[in-house]
């Protein structure tokens, strides 16, 4: 049996990537902050639960090397996944330190840990679309010179490059998957896909008047979580360490996604008026239900990000399986089911969209 050791185990990725696993008949653990309410939401259905025998969370912190030595020392993995990270954009300008200490300094702690204890691990470090920044070619590829725009950006670039360089200094098997935005119904709410699926819903089911959004014009690359942590599994299935873009290849905006997402709720809309001016109205009921909020434009934008995951079709077999208006679908139906029972019992649900699908 393959033990694998997941570090954000509690996050989108993790929780899907921990399910993929199981099935797979792996022994799977789970790094797990320590803090004084668990945030184990996405994972309740298979955390501590004897039909999962094979779960199993561990308290530890990329901020801590000596924490992450015990661990690995422990489990002796034959895979480690490094998914933890503070993952917000917009956060990241907020709390810098932070997020550098966690995303960049915690990957490097892991590759030093996995140096020192000499054990055969295969690492696989989560990267980012992000890193590209103000992008300087399209598509970008596994060798397009990043450009962050952000520290969160920073801090996946750190990574990126130090698990590159362990690789090839000390033969590590580590791989970067550079993912580009991959999104499903347990993205956390303060994520725009989600904040728009959930807004929507809740003003569908009347307990919402209108969503404040940020810049409708950004355009992003988005594919569906699920299909993304089987090729995470797949590049450390491969023969040897590599790096690979893993994107649908196609582009849509903030603004499209918004439309598609009306259009699940049987919403028409219309734009009206430029800039923060600008607003979204439905046709069919004359209400405006998007406005422009300045609180949510970038320190430093990136308008546009669109990957080229040949290199992943070629060597891996992978692509995706679900298309952008089928993931929109997907996320609009779970928020609306949330938000009918928001509608019903007046108690605001909070925590993400989880469902056990094993």
């Amino acid at each position: 049996m393959k033990k694998a050791l997941i570090t954000g185990v509690t996050g989108q990725d993790g929780s899907y990537l921990a399910e993929l696993l199981l099935k797979k008949g792996y022994r799977v653990y789970g790094l797990q902050r320590r803090t004084s309410w668990p945030n184990t939401y996405r994972i309740d259905h298979i955390y501590d639960n004897p039909k999962f025998p094979n779960f199993t969370t561990l308290y530890g912190d990329l901020s801590e090397s000596s924490n992450l030595n015990r661990v690995i020392s422990k489990i002796e993995p034959n895979e480690i996944y490094n998914l933890g990270a503070q993952s917000h954009v917009g956060v990241s300008f907020d709390i810098p330190e932070y997020t550098a200490n966690v995303g960049a300094l915690g990957a490097l702690r892991l590759l030093d840990t996995l140096r020192d204890l000499k054990i055969s691990c295969r690492y696989y470090q989560a990267s980012s679309s992000e890193m590209f920044g103000q992008v300087l070619e399209i598509p970008q590829t596994e060798t397009t010179p990043v450009n962050p725009q952000s520290p969160y950006a920073l801090s996946k670039a750190f990574a990126f490059y130090a698990t590159k360089i362990y690789r090839k200094s000390y033969h590590l098997f580590a791989s970067n998957g550079i993912l580009f935005n991959h999104e499903s119904p347990r993205r956390g709410v303060n994520f725009v896909t989600r904040k728009i699926t959930q807004g929507l819903s809740r003003i569908k089911a009347g307990i919402l008047d209108n969503l404040r959004l940020g810049n409708l014009n950004a355009v992003r690359d988005w594919g569906y979580a699920k299909d993304y942590v089987e090729a995470i599994w797949k590049i450390l299935q491969y023969p040897t360490p590599e790096d690979f873009v893993i994107a649908t290849g196609q582009t849509h905006s903030v603004r499209e996604f918004v439309e598609v997402a009306g259009n699940c709720l049987g919403m028409k809309l219309v734009w009206h008026g430029q800039g923060v001016k600008e607003k979204g109205i439905d046709q069919k009921t004359g209400k405006t239900i998007i406005t422009i909020d300045p609180f949510y434009f970038r320190r430093s934008e990136v308008e546009f990000l669109r990957g080229n995951s040949s290199k992943a079709k070629k060597l891996l077999g992978w692509k995706p399986k679900t298309s952008f208006s089928k993931l929109v679908e997907i996320m609009i139906k779970a928020d609306y089911d949330l938000a009918k029972i928001e509608a019903k019992t007046g108690k605001v649900i909070k925590v993400p969209y989880a469902k056990n699908n094993l």
